[in-house]
């Protein structure tokens, strides 16, 4: 005769047991890689979280910059403002081109060289509002987030400050998964204090449930952000997150190749553009675009931005002959396969901006969440050793 009660007594010792040894395996996962890699995701996550609302921070410190003093009748012709910018700016400043946004109190932006450096000009007075050597207080914490404060090596050697940070962030996913693992709960009950602080309890227990419960409500979220920046570090992980979605190239930009211009044009390049016709390719681009978000014109290229959510890098761009500001050719977004919008979408994932405010406001708590587990992990990990 079987004996009901035997297997089922087995059964759950052997679950017991094995569940025991899963729980203390990816305990000490956790923990060994946290306590060398804590500090390195700990900067990572805040500079990210302070990253999130650049713009926003930078007009409301510098509101000249970003805003006109009067919005006074009808904005000066591209040429116009672009002369009167040179004649305030020194001659050593190269300007690239000009980004008009639709807003009547917004300033226009002068493109110069190098990462994020412009200078702002009041379209209806043209008067150079202020200058932005995209060397400020921004930028280096860009340079903390991805570098460390180190800089690319452009002969090819070893950036010792983006392999740090590349390996903490593949360490992090590690982390995450295995705090999710360790932080099953086992029935109600234990489940019910994993979801929630006790604001009333001792210091540790505080700590505790912050990094219990906090962790699992920004762990999604910051598995997101870890999975999409390690795009940015390593170049076998870059092609295999794009294998996972179907695509097969590589590109470095959101967007396929610009559409040339005529033939002759890439020779002239380096001459003066005539900014005569900056005007008239203005006027054509607000003529088909009822609404936009920026319009940034450069010699023979023009960029049209509109999408507020989704892939916010994403944009039509333009080819115009620099002598008569007529459209040559065009490559919309909506055209592009998707080897020329995954970029883009990685970048929208990761900064947060493809929901809108909602989305970036919840990767700003996320990403401020995992400074903070990374130093509570560390006061519970000392003070257990205590």
């Amino acid at each position: 005769m079987r004996n009901p009660v035997v297997f089922p007594i087995s059964r759950v010792f052997w679950t017991d047991k094995i569940e025991r040894k899963m729980r203390k395996l990816f305990t000490k996962i956790h923990l060994w890689l946290s306590v060398p890699f804590g500090i390195i995701i700990a900067i990572v996550c805040l500079t990210g979280a302070i990253l999130v609302f650049e713009q926003e921070i930078l007009r409301v410190c510098y509101p000249s910059r970003y805003y006109v003093e009067e919005v006074k009748g009808e904005p000066l012709p591209v040429d116009e403002l672009i002369l009167a910018a040179r004649r305030q700016l020194p001659d050593s400043i190269k300007i690239n081109g000009i980004r008009i946004y639709p807003d009547p109190a917004r300033t226009c932006q002068l493109v110069l060289p190098g990462k994020k450096a412009a200078a702002f000009i009041d379209p209806y007075t043209g008067q150079v509002t202020g200058v932005d050597d995209g060397r400020g207080f921004f930028m280096q914490v860009m340079r903390l987030h991805r570098w460390l404060l180190d800089s690319t090596k452009r002969d090819g050697g070893i950036a010792w400050g983006k392999m740090i940070v590349g390996y903490s962030t593949l360490a992090m996913a590690v982390i995450l998964l295995s705090g999710l693992v360790v932080w099953l709960p086992r029935n109600r009950k234990v489940l019910k204090n994993r979801l929630k602080v006790k604001l009333g309890a001792s210091r540790f227990r505080f700590w505790y449930d912050l990094h219990v419960a906090g962790g699992f409500y920004a762990a999604l979220l910051l598995l997101a952000l870890t999975l999409t920046g390690l795009t940015w570090s390593f170049g076998w992980y870059r092609n295999a997150f794009y294998q996972v979605f179907g695509v097969t190239a590589t590109p470095s930009k959101a967007h396929a190749q610009t559409p040339k211009s005529p033939a002759g044009q890439g020779e002239r390049r380096e001459r003066q553009p005539d900014y005569a016709c900056w005007e008239t390719v203005l006027s054509t681009l607000k003529g088909e675009y009822a609404d936009f978000n920026s319009i940034t014109i450069q010699n023979g290229e023009a960029t049209v931005s509109t999408a507020d959510y989704g892939n916010t890098r994403g944009s039509d761009r333009y080819a115009f002959d620099p002598k008569s500001g007529e459209i040559t050719g065009r490559q919309l977004y909506k055209d592009l396969p998707d080897s020329g919008k995954i970029r883009g979408w990685i970048y929208s994932v990761h900064a947060g901006t493809w929901g809108g405010t909602a989305t970036r406001i919840l990767s700003c708590l996320a990403s401020f969440m995992g400074a903070v587990l990374s130093l509570t992990g560390y006061y519970m990990w000392l003070k257990r050793r205590r």
